[in-house]
Formats: structure tokens, C-alpha cells, sequence
């Protein structure tokens, strides 16, 4: 069982099909996350977030620890902020997101370690190990099931909140899920797509799959399809041409994108 365990390391450490695997997972569900944030009018909310996670990446850089740890740190912080302040005030969370995207971003360029920098901002897939990968696929797993879990809860604070309290949904304890949710999938994709990107990877597939559904299932359905094949593609492609995996990701997205909307037409 050691031998097989140390082979299937070896294998899957220097084979771009793990990756492919990986990217897949993360792929699939950031676009079906995306599609509730499609539904919910929060689609410059995703893009605003993979920033906030920057100085978290970069302050990890700085202690020698993994930047995913310290991406999953800085969202958790900054999200459980937002909903608290919009669960106390009357400031709308896209406001609150603008506030911290903004700082976060000005905050993570200047303490983000120069050689590093490029690799935070746009992603490596030589930087990804395979324990990050195996963490990536678990939590990307994880993540999609919550996600299904919750769906009619979010669904139905979409529709009408008043609908959802009626029926026996704390909307505010499904607000913090979803939000943290978010947070989670963004941490889990800045090392394939990075910081500046990821939001596309989470809205992109979603605004596609929009053009083509002709129901809120087939959406999800086609939101996290969408979402699998441009990481796949895109991994395959930054490979093929050793370039960064975050551009190569998001332009087959926007290809997709397009393509749907040329159907949409038809």
C-alpha cells in the first residue's frame, strides 16, 4: 500500500493530468457558486473579492507559509466584516466589498514580495504541489456539496427574503454561508488563476451558461460546465504554451462566453 501511495504521488506530482483534475473541481465550482451570484445581482462582488485576498497571500509569502492559508484567512476576515457591518447598518455589501477591495488591493501590491508578485496576481501552476492540489480538490468538493445543500435556502432569499423568512430560512445565517462559501472557492482558485482573475473564473461561465438556459437547473448545470472546461482548456494551453494559467483560463471562459452569446442569437 506504501509503494502504490508513493507511486501515485510521483505520478500525479509531475503529471499535468492532476492538475487538469484539480482545475476541473475548482473550475465546476466556482461557475455553479457564480450562477447564485448571477441570480443575486452580485457579479462585481466575486471579481472585488479575489482581491481582498491578496494581502492575506502576501503576508503568508513573508512567514514562509502557504499563501492559500493566508488568502483563506484574509476572506474569512474581511467577509465575516462585511456581513456584520451590513447585518448592523444600512450599508449595501457591494458597498462594503468596493471598501475593502480597494484597500485590500492597495495594501496586498505593497507588501506583496517583488519576486512573487506576478505569480499572486495572475497564477502558477508550477507553483501548486501536490498536497495543494489534493487540499484543492477536497475543499472544491466540499464546497459544491454545501453549496447544493443550501441552494433552495439561497434560491428563495433571492426570490423574496420576506418568502424565505416565512418559510423558516434565517436569511442572515444563509447570507454568512454564502458569503463564506464565496470566500472559500476564491482562496481555493488564486494559485491556478490568481488575484486579479479569479472573479472571472467564478462570473464568466455563469454569464454564459445565463445566455443559453432555459431553466434555473440547466443554469447551474451549464454555470459549472462551463466553468470545468475553461480551466481544463486553459491549463492545457498555458502548458502547451508556458504562459500563466490564470490569463489562458479566463480568455477561454470569455471565448465560451462569446460563443454562447452568438448562439443565444440564433
Amino acid at each position: 500500500m506504501g509503494r502504490m501511495f508513493k507511486y501515485m504521488y510521483t505520478i500525479m506530482e509531475n503529471n499535468t493530468f492532476f492538475l487538469i483534475l484539480v482545475g476541473l473541481l475548482v473550475g465546476a465550482t466556482s461557475g455553479y457558486l457564480g450562477s447564485f451570484m448571477v441570480l443575486k445581482r452580485m457579479s462585481l462582488v466575486g471579481d472585488a473579492l479575489s482581491h481582498v485576498a491578496l494581502p492575506g497571500m502576501a503576508i503568508a509569502l513573508t512567514l514562509s507559509i502557504n499563501p492559500m492559508l493566508g488568502a483563506m484567512v484574509a476572506l474569512t476576515l474581511a467577509l465575516l466584516g462585511i456581513w456584520y457591518i451590513g447585518e448592523k447598518s444600512e450599508i449595501y455589501s457591494e458597498t462594503l466589498v468596493g471598501v475593502f477591495f480597494t484597500a485590500s488591493l492597495a495594501l496586498g501590491i505593497l507588501i506583496t514580495p517583488q519576486p512573487e508578485l506576478l505569480e499572486t496576481l495572475f497564477g502558477s501552476l508550477d507553483s501548486i504541489t501536490f498536497w495543494d492540489g489534493l487540499f484543492t480538490a477536497l475543499l472544491s468538493a466540499t464546497v459544491f456539496l454545501l453549496t447544493r445543500k443550501y441552494s433552495r435556502r439561497i434560491l428563495l432569499s433571492v426570490v423574496s427574503e420576506d418568502l424565505a423568512q416565512s418559510t423558516g430560512v434565517s436569511v442572515s445565517k444563509v447570507n454568512l454561508i454564502y458569503l463564506l462559501l464565496i470566500g472559500l472557492v476564491v482562496a481555493l482558485g488564486v494559485k491556478f488563476v490568481g488575484t486579479l482573475l479569479m472573479g472571472a473564473l467564478v462570473i464568466v461561465p455563469a454569464a454564459a451558461a445565463k445566455n443559453i438556459a432555459k431553466s434555473v437547473k440547466s443554469f447551474h448545470v451549464y454555470a459549472a460546465l462551463f466553468g470545468a472546461l475553461a480551466s481544463v482548456v486553459g491549463i492545457i494551453v498555458s502548458k502547451l504554451l508556458t504562459i500563466s494559467s490564470g490569463p489562458a483560463v479566463v480568455l477561454v471562459a470569455i471565448i465560451i462566453f462569446i460563443a454562447s452569446y452568438i448562439f443565444k442569437q440564433k
